[in-house]
């Protein structure tokens, strides 16, 4: 047999389940339909006068072809001489410093590119900048380039080479 004292009802008065109601506010409905529509106004009036709305789209920076070529055999050469370079040379870390410049603004100039997207020399020549750049990010740049890794990068530029003179 259970005990007496389960089976009683609890006598202690419980919390309510409904929250009760907060007070009004003093501002009148009118008060509120104004300054919404304040803000309202304040927010179109921000958006239309954004300088992206009021100037046109500016024209793409990979005008064509053959800049794409130019530049992108120009960073080949920068990459090959100076992968090269023996690691004693007292111009190795200047060297890189100016081969992550000029393959960091061939990257941010033809990513944005999509015609260029899914051409072969692009994908190779974007691999083989991020071996490099990479490598010097994480050991320095006066740190060579394991014989592993760079054959990898130079055949990446050989094949990115081929492909640019397929017009590829």
């Amino acid at each position: 047999m259970a005990s007496r004292t389960l089976l009683t009802p609890c006598t202690s008065k419980s919390q309510p389940l409904i929250i009760p109601p907060k007070p009004k506010s003093t501002i009148s409905a009118a008060a509120v339909h104004h300054r919404r529509r304040r803000e309202l106004l304040s927010l179109t009036a921000s958006v239309l006068a954004a300088p992206w709305v009021l100037l046109p789209p500016a024209p793409a920076q990979a005008s064509n072809d053959e800049e794409y070529v130019k530049d992108t055999n120009e960073v080949i050469n920068k990459v090959r001489t100076t992968i090269k370079m023996d690691k004693n040379d007292p111009n190795v870390a200047e060297a890189v410093a100016e081969l992550r410049e000029s393959s960091n603004s061939w990257v941010a100039k033809y990513r944005k590119e999509k015609s260029l997207l899914g051409r072969a020399s692009f994908r190779d020549m974007y691999s083989a900048l991020n071996a490099v750049s990479g490598h010097y990010v994480s050991f320095g740049p006066t740190a060579p380039i394991p014989a592993k890794r760079k054959a990898r990068i130079l055949e990446e530029m050989e094949t990115a080479e081929k492909a640019l003179s397929r017009g590829r």
